[in-house]
């Protein structure tokens, strides 16, 4: 997948093909909650009857599970909200804040009682019940986690297709965290389940619950790296992460290419979703064009870069003076920063510039 098109979902289509994946997430995370919720319950009624903590803290890994689909709904279902007055950019970034509180709950819900239970038994020791129903309800869980997983996948492999990636690659950097939730937990999931029939099977045929116990510990070490995993790619999202350097390389292409644009000074970017990307930046027009020329030129910049990154959202560009024209500026006798003439800052570039124009210098 190039960069440009793992960032937030771009393609080569209509700007609408972009947003198309919003519908197929929430029937993946739909699909998901439904599936765990039932195993949590079949779960937990074979851990009372066997006396199993690995089959315990399997149930308690589907009741996180389905906590964090429901928290992802909200997140999907939120972060539709249409710009407002007091939110102007939207409500995108919101589904981050969900999907971070989705994460937590895998770790407080799900890795802390594995592992509490698993040291718990190993400490304690466990009576060993009949096993049987342990492996019926871990046989169809496998089944209905191999069902949601298929899901996600499809959706994975479908968004990666239509990019022209691979699906591993996107699965990393799509900052759709719901399907990647979806899919690294259902996964999780099913490494939990053969977790769980070996430390019944290492305790059915040794006699003792060690073997249950240390199943359950592994489930909960295995919850602790999805809770981070998915924590981490939520919060660098939430705190601002950047398009791949590939599209900016690409975006400043598309500036300079537009009339009257020679230089952009200061590119900065930023992924609010899954299909909206904002950019803002610094560009030094021609000395000699017009109001109406610069004004023309930043709507046609808008235009190419919406074309060809369907994704972008919004656009802001400032028309900032260069740095050849601040030397001149410096050389006239005039403040490099407001400009010959000016007694006053106008707060247009600050110091940047003038740091870079030093430099140079």
């Amino acid at each position: 997948m190039s960069d440009e098109k793992s960032a937030g979902g771009e393609s080569d289509g209509k700007p609408g093909e972009a947003n198309g994946g919003g519908g197929e997430s929430t029937f993946t995370v739909i699909v998901a909650a439904g599936a765990n919720l039932g195993i949590a319950v079949a779960k937990a009624v074979a851990g009372l009857i066997s006396g199993s903590s690995a089959m315990l803290s399997e149930a308690a890994h589907s009741v996180a599970d389905t906590v964090t689909e429901v928290l992802l709904l909200t997140a999907l279902k939120r972060s539709e909200k249409p710009a407002d007055e007091d939110h102007p950019l939207g409500y995108g970034p919101e589904r981050y804040i969900w999907a971070m509180l989705a994460s937590v709950a895998t770790f407080v819900g799900g890795a802390v009682f594995s592992l509490y239970d698993g040291i718990h038994t190993l400490t304690e020791g466990e009576d060993l019940g009949d096993p049987l129903v342990s492996y019926i309800v871990l046989g169809l869980a496998f089944l209905l986690e191999g069902f949601s997983l298929r899901t996600g996948l499809r959706q994975v492999r479908g968004e990666a297709a239509r990019l022209g990636a691979a699906p591993a690659r996107y699965l990393r950097l799509t900052p759709d965290t719901a399907v990647k939730a979806v899919v690294m937990e259902d996964s999780a999931a099913l490494v939990g389940l053969l977790l769980a029939a070996g430390g019944l099977l290492g305790g059915q045929l040794s006699g003792s619950g060690v073997w249950d116990g240390i199943a359950s510990i592994l489930i909960g070490v295995l919850l602790v790296y999805v809770a981070w995993v998915l924590g981490r790619s939520n919060a660098q999202l939430l705190i601002g992460r950047p398009v791949p350097e590939s599209m900016r390389t690409g975006v400043r292409e598309e500036l300079l290419s537009v009339p009257h644009i020679i230089e952009v000074l200061e590119l900065t970017t930023l992924i609010q979703g899954p299909s909206e990307i904002l950019i803002a930046a610094k560009v030094d027009f021609r000395d000699v064009a017009s109001a109406e020329q610069v004004e023309w030129a930043c709507e046609e910049a808008e235009q190419q870069l919406r074309e060809r990154y369907p994704s972008i959202q919004r656009v802001y560009l400032d028309p900032t003076p260069g740095v050849a024209q601040r030397r001149r500026a410096r050389a006239a006798g005039g403040n490099p920063v407001v400009g010959p003439g000016d007694g006053e800052g106008n707060g247009d570039g600050g110091g940047l510039f003038t740091d870079r124009l030093d430099e140079d210098e």
